[in-house]
């Protein structure tokens, strides 16, 4: 009786097209060369079936009842083909011939290049520079071009920053522990073996291989039989961040002895980029060893690095660009006839990977990952001790203050090297008496330091995936993270001079370490701050999805454990108790559900919803406000909270591709940390300007608004696409707000006499309306060519938030507001600037030749063609004038003193490439 009970159950939950299925449809997969195309992937549209295709090429679906069908065949390299079909009454086989897939031209058409050197800056208060998304071409029109063209103009989608992305190498995140941002310079040049992901879900879509957050996910699968069989050699010429890239790669497919090999180098270089003064030199390496066990086993080493040396550009006032142009670059100056930059970027960080596959029967895979990475990244700049700021972009020096003509600014608005040499080797030598032992040297007034991070990061993670029923998959995440990252400032270069002080002369000259009586650092030498950092987090997802006729279900749950923690190693003569030795622990444990739910309509037609509520722990640059001194945290710091919420309708079509899309998304209980320095209290009697740690804490967000992508095919050559995105980004509340510095210790809001008026003021950072148009001919005979028209809109700065507290108006002689301090007023001086709108045009162009078993590709596109140099792609308020005398009398000057900052779009950028693969 339970046998028949257990029958019977089992052929009710069975779709109904299980008991009248009659037909199979089969065909062969190739590509242009009438090569077969293995392991290509075969989705069913009406369900989450899905087959791969054999060694020939051939696949087939039994048992198809009578009706209309369209599948998608996909594989890395190759661009996807959607083919629909009927299948008749009484069809017992149904034959669909060759599908032919083109290798994938995305590549080289798409006019984005990561350039990631403007984020290189340590301005004060810039705390929203230009980050990029993730560089994707996906399946979707309105996710291909807002990466390719809208993403050269620094547009993320949603007004998701880097920060809320995920890219996992074999199920390794690289996102950073200090500020949770995905550093791509990691992978930077590796084109050849990153251009296609195993798995790419879009903003809060549940993933396979991680729970993710608001910007989707990326999975990079490096198991080196998953590339295709080859060698590829590649130059590529631009006026981007570099000029040159040279790039081989060679995969040797799976060998008959179970071994498969993968290795790909580059270089990129440039003496200088578009910007003056910004060169690049560039490596990158990865190795990926792959050997099957039996049938069921494999293993595979996977080694990746980019030993990458690179200058990055300033932003500028207004004032400055009007002077110098929109390629000036403050950073850098002439020595002995060459450039020199005192803002370089010096990163290699190298990562290693072993991995297992285990195939445990037909129906369920085990799959764990081992990784550790290591390495430094030191950033340079100008350092002074009782001299004056050397930069050229110093106010004092800039024509508005009044000691120069805009002539005389061009003669000084490069670093003087010379001069600083001159200063540090003209001291007269003195003799210092420390611990005994009488030093004799020149002090330099000026040298040039680092700030190095240094991490170690060993990652296990582990991957369980099995169908519990033909239409049931489930998903089963597991992931240890352990991390210990060493911080310091380090001496470069003492420019001439013997020795420095290790003193801090914002604090009457304290000793930044006062266990150590030897004050003299040389080159080498760590100097002014140094900590550890030490993090450990444990992390659970289960996702599952179930397939019935009309509805897909999706789901996915995740819990994690942080405990974060900081060992100083210098002791602070003010903050003793909290400088030196380790902190207490800071934990964080977090949670969070997402699911997805899809109407099928029809076999083109669909409506999907996603949702999303979760939480996030703070950063380590959230956790603590100033950890180069102490160990105090961030006053209010605690997880993030996520509600995300999209609608979308889907159309499929072998004609037309629609995609329409509302989405609404609240981030509440965020902190938002800047630095900088501030004069606070003017006409008060007592000085308190000095560099800050300003903190927001309890910030809310809202995003919400609408996309459209529409892709037409017009011919069989000819496309047409048209993509909308509808954006309103804002603070949805007033933040609390406290700041801590050396000298003053903890100002909250008592201090800054009430929060920060923020309640309305915009997201920074990317436009949140923008439109794209364009069309692209694919020619039969392999060559293509496209335009695309770009508009942008309501792309606004960065501000400060003590600037927007009510001590802004506040007169501290009086201890009342100031009486010229009127509603209008203060809204003048508090108002966030908004942009111009933009519009930029694109163009790319391509052919590929057939040259026996030899295939050459050439390939151009040029971004922003009219050369618009008038797009502001991200800038911040300085923070300098927190006190209402001061910021009335400079808002009022015809060029203020301390005006925003800003980065300006590059003009027309070009990207040529030719590759050889054979």
């Amino acid at each position: 009786m339970i046998k028949k009970l257990s029958l019977i159950s089992l052929f009710t939950l069975l779709p109904a097209s299980f008991y009248f299925a009659q037909t199979t449809v089969y065909a062969y997969v190739k590509d242009a060369e009438g090569k077969p195309v293995e392991n290509a992937q075969v989705d069913l549209g009406e369900s989450s079936s899905s087959v791969t295709a054999d060694k020939i090429g051939y696949f087939q679906f039994v048992d198809l009842k009578p009706g209309q069908y369209q599948i998608t065949v996909s594989k890395q390299s190759f661009d996807p083909k959607i083919i629909e079909f009927d299948v008749a009454e009484n069809e017992k086989r149904k034959d669909l011939g060759v599908i032919s897939l083109s290798l994938s031209t995305i590549s080289t058409a798409g006019v984005m290049v990561i350039d990631d050197s403007a984020t290189d800056g340590d301005e004060g208060g810039s705390s929203m520079q230009p980050t990029i998304g993730l560089l994707n071409a996906g399946r979707d029109i309105f996710q291909s071009v807002s990466a390719f063209e809208l993403g050269a103009y620094w547009f993320r989608p949603r007004g998701v920053d880097n920060r809320f992305e995920d890219v996992l190498f074999n199920g390794v995140s690289m996102s950073k522990n200090d500020d949770g941002r995905v550093d791509f310079s990691n992978w930077g040049g590796l084109n050849d073996v990153t251009r296609y992901p195993y798995e790419s879900v879009d903003n809060i879509t549940p993933s396979e291989y991680a729970f993710g957050n608001l910007g989707g996910v990326v999975y990079y699968n490096t198991r080196a039989s998953s590339y295709r069989k080859g060698v590829s050699l590649a130059y590529s010429a631009t006026n981007r961040s570099y000029n040159n890239r040279a790039m081989a790669t060679y995969n040797s497919g799976l060998l008959r002895n179970g071994w498969a090999f993968t290795f790909s180098g580059s270089r990129r270089w440039a003496e200088e980029g578009v910007i003056e003064g910004t060169y690049n030199d560039s490596y990158a390496y990865f190795g990926s060893i792959e050997k099957r066990l039996g049938e069921n086993h494999a293993l595979n080493l996977t080694a990746f690095g980019t030993p990458t040396y690179r200058a990055s550009n300033s932003p500028n006032t207004q004032e400055v660009y009007d002077i110098m142009g929109k390629n000036y670059n403050s950073y850098w100056g002439w020595q002995d006839g060459e450039k020199r930059s005192s803002r370089v970027r010096k990163v290699f960080e190298p990562v290693f990977q072993l991995a297992h596959y285990w195939k445990l029967n037909d129906k369920s895979n085990l799959n764990t990952t081992v990784s550790y990475q290591q390495g430094s990244d030191a950033r340079s700049r100008l350092d002074w001790f009782r001299g004056a700021d050397p930069h050229p972009h110093y106010y004092r020096k800039l024509p508005s203050y009044g000691l120069n003509t805009p002539e005389e600014y061009k003669a000084i608005a490069q670093i003087d090297w010379t001069d600083l040499y001159y200063q540090n080797s003209n001291v007269n030598p003195a003799s210092y008496t420390i611990g005994g032992e009488t030093i004799t040297g020149r002090r330099s007034i000026y040298s040039l330091v680092e700030d190095v991070n240094e991490d170690k990061t060993i990652n296990v993670v582990s991957h369980y995936d099995t169908k519990l029923q033909e239409n049931w998959k489930l998903n089963i995440n597991l992931n240890y993270q352990t991390l210990k990252s060493d911080v310091f400032r380090r001496v470069k270069d003492l420019l001439g001079g013997d020795f420095a002080f290790n003193r801090n002369a914002f604090d009457g000259d304290a000793f930044y370490n006062t266990d150590d009586p030897n004050y003299i650092v040389r080159v080498g030498d760590r100097t002014q701050y140094s900590y550890e950092l030490f993090r450990d987090t444990y992390g659970l997802n289960v996702s599952t999805e179930v397939d019935f006729p009309k509805w897909n279900v999706m789901a996915s749950i995740f819990s994690s454990y942080t405990e974060s923690q900081r060992d100083g190693k210098y002791r602070s003569a003010r903050y003793a108790d909290n400088s030196k030795g380790r902190s207490d622990i800071f934990s964080s444990l977090d949670a969070g559900v997402k699911g997805k739910l899809t109407y099928k309509i029809n076999g083109k037609n669909f409506l999907v919803y996603n949702g999303a509520f979760f939480s996030i722990a703070p950063t380590l640059n959230e956790i603590y406000i100033n950890p180069r001194a102490v160990d105090f945290l961030t006053p209010g710091v605690d997880s993030q909270i996520i509600n995300s919420n999209d609608l979308s309708y889907i159309l499929r079509g072998q004609i037309l591709k629609v995609r329409l899309s509302g989405y609404y998304t609240t981030l509440s209980n965020g902190t938002e940390i800047s630095r900088y320095y501030a004069d606070v209290d003017a006409g008060s009697g007592t000085s308190l300007s000095t560099l800050v740690n300003e903190a927001m804490s309890d910030v809310d967000k809202r995003y919400m608004g609408a996309e459209l992508g529409v892709d037409v095919k017009i011919t069989p050559t000819l496309n047409a696409n048209l993509v909308g995105s509808w954006g309103d980004y804002e603070y949805t509340n007033n933040p609390s707000v406290s700041t801590f510095d050396d000298l003053n210790n903890f100002r909250g809001e008592d201090y800054w006499k009430g929060k920060a008026n923020v309640k309305g003021y915009k997201v920074a950072g990317t436009p949140q309306k923008a439109f794209s148009a364009g069309l692209r001919y694919n020619s039969p005979k392999f060559w293509w060519v496209g335009v695309t028209g770009n508009y942008l809109m309501d792309q606004y700065l960065d501000f400060s938030a003590l600037n927007k507290t009510p001590r802004l108006y506040y007169n501290p002689v009086t201890g009342d507001n100031y009486e010229a301090a009127t509603p209008e007023v203060i809204a003048s001086l508090t108002a966030q600037k908004k942009f111009d709108d933009q519009f930029m045009l694109n163009a790319n162009a391509g052919k590929s030749f057939l040259l026996g078993k030899y295939r050459l590709g050439v390939s151009l596109s040029v971004s922003n063609i009219l050369n618009n140099r008038n797009y502001v792609t991200g800038g911040f308020e300085q923070g300098r004038n927190v006190n209402f005398e001061d910021a009335v009398t400079d808002a009022n000057r015809a060029t203020p003193f301390f005006g925003p900052k800003l980065w300006y779009d590059r003009g027309t950028q070009y990207f040529a490439n030719v590759y050889l693969r054979f």
